[in-house]
């Protein structure tokens, strides 16, 4: 297994294809499934991970109020989950029109580990990145340490 470290990373980030199956649930039901997402790789944070609009259960995702802005892919538009009477606000985020280098992941919807049951990288379920703003997620291929935790924010 050949390990990367996230201070290899670029700045100003990386979008690349994933090449390997992506899987998110969320009480019981399979919210994302594909092998056509993208990665987003930047220095000192876990690879985030977008799917295709066409491969997440879109009934149970509702668009909120607000917005992040990303110095490097533009304005984020967060969603809410709402599986069978469960709901979790701000479970993902996206990037309805990015910046010109991001452009192949408009659309593309980022799940963050911490709020929904399972996020999977092949078959390895992944922890999630400390801190509620990056949203990277964490297997055994990729060592830190991590910005993200606390005292971490101004690295």
């Amino acid at each position: 297994m050949t390990l990367e470290s996230v201070w290899d990373y670029p700045r100003p980030p990386r979008l690349e294809r994933s090449g390997e199956r992506l899987r998110v649930t969320f009480n019981g039901e399979t919210i994302a499934d594909t092998i056509a997402g993208f990665r987003v790789l930047e220095t000192s944070h876990p690879p985030v991970y977008y799917i295709p609009p066409d491969d997440i259960a879109q009934h149970h995702l509702q668009a909120v109020a607000g917005s992040s802005w990303c110095e490097f892919k533009g304005h984020a538009q967060y969603w809410s989950l709402d599986v069978k009477g469960r709901r979790v606000d701000r479970a993902a985020w996206s990037y309805p029109e990015p910046s010109l280098g991001y452009a192949a992941m408009a659309g593309y919807l980022a799940f963050y580990a911490s709020r929904v049951d399972t996020c999977l990288v092949g078959d390895e379920r992944v922890l999630p990145q400390q801190g509620d703003f990056y949203g990277g997620w964490i297997t055994s291929r990729i060592v830190g340490p991590f910005k993200g935790g606390a005292g971490t924010r101004g690295w």
